[in-house]
């Protein structure tokens, strides 16, 4: 199926009946001011307001037929000129919400602003300046990288076709296929496939790149392409917003980050200010377990567990040095310690109490 509209935004067939209703669940609400946002669900970094904000909601809800809920009173706010991860597991409602922000499903309550502006009452207004990429890009194998972009080119309304050689010219170029136009899409590899799609998404300007799951089925060196791609969007000025359940790829691109677990956002906030939350832990390496665990317990160390001939407690207050010389003085012998903090792993593991696909 095209995954991709005219404008480089993702279509997708909507549920008129499902639409209508959701309309008048949401209707009171359309159109409350998101410059304030509140509600921000336990353990998460409260939005700043919308000023320099490429997406904001508030509230946003979406309930299926049935009563399943995807999105639960979503509070979101993505920095403008970020490179913001949308993390969670499978399920947890990141394309849904990928979906409302693009007007493809209607919300049952809540509110969005996508660039500044009201969703998806501004749709005519906000998409063209929006590329997007949701479930993989559509392409015609027998025809070149090129032929295909052109394709796609044609098929948009706001595109000038005056200017469409130069405008695919750009894009083959800036995601590095200027030297593969000609070749068919066939004889793409993964990566090289996931960079057209790309591509198809800026072949206008952007102010914002929305990539749903982006190295999802991709081998090594095609997630390192994109990830270096992702890397270079950014910094030539564009936001991007990117769904993914892989933990190391979102460590490895992204500034900010949002954690869902269910439907529900669990955290929000810089990448280093999340990672940086977790209490230090002293890791002792003797063959002297239960003795240590007795130091460390008397230092009035907490959370002490005993792995084999590891031993570590949460550091708290106490310096490391102190506490190797009282292991030392206590005659335990210590083969090896070291004071870690928890990894960005262990950190979104404990907000959403899954594990993640780390590598992929």
């Amino acid at each position: 199926m095209n995954s991709t509209t005219p404008g480089g935004t993702p279509l997708l067939a909507g549920d008129r009946d499902e639409r209508d209703a959701a309309d008048a669940a949401s209707g009171a609400t359309r159109g409350a001011d998101l410059a304030e946002v509140q509600g921000t669900p336990e353990g998460a970094s409260p939005p700043r307001g919308r000023e320099n904000h490429a997406i904001v909601t508030r509230g946003l809800t979406k309930r299926f037929k049935g009563g399943q809920v995807a999105v639960d009173d979503l509070d979101l706010a993505v920095p403008g000129g970020s490179v913001f991860g949308f993390l969670g597991p499978n399920g947890s409602g990141k394309t849904t919400t990928i979906r409302m922000l693009l007007g493809l499903v209607t919300p049952t309550a809540g509110e969005c602003e996508v660039l500044g502006t009201p969703m998806p009452t501004g749709l005519p207004t906000a998409l063209p300046r929006v590329g997007a990429l949701v479930e993989g890009p559509a392409f015609y194998p027998y025809l070149t990288g090129e032929a295909n972009l052109r394709r796609f080119d044609t098929a948009d309304p706001t595109a000038d076709g005056r200017t469409a050689r130069e405008r695919i010219g750009v894009a083959l170029d800036r995601v590095g296929l200027a030297a593969a136009a000609g070749k068919r899409y066939r004889a793409y590899s993964l990566g090289m496939r996931q960079r057209l799609a790309i591509a198809a998404a800026l072949l206008g300007p952007r102010e914002l790149l929305i990539l749903d799951e982006p190295t999802n089925g991709l081998d090594p060196q095609g997630t390192r392409e994109v990830r270096a791609l992702v890397k270079q969007i950014a910094a030539d000025g564009t936001t991007v917003f990117v769904s993914s359940h892989l933990l190391t790829e979102v460590e490895q691109m992204c500034t900010h980050v949002a954690v869902m677990r269910t439907g529900r956002l669990v955290a929000q906030g810089p990448i280093a200010e999340l990672s940086g939350g977790g209490a230090e832990r002293i890791q002792i390496r003797t063959p002297d377990g239960g003795r240590a665990a007795s130091v460390l317990g008397a230092l009035g160390l907490t959370e002490v567990r005993i792995a084999g001939e590891e031993v570590s407690a949460e550091l708290g207050a106490a310096l490391a040095e102190r506490v190797c010389v009282e292991l030392v003085t206590a005659g335990v012998a210590v083969r090896g310690l070291a004071v870690v903090r928890p990894s960005l792993e262990d950190v979104f593991v404990g907000l959403t109490g899954e594990g993640f696909d780390v590598d992929g």
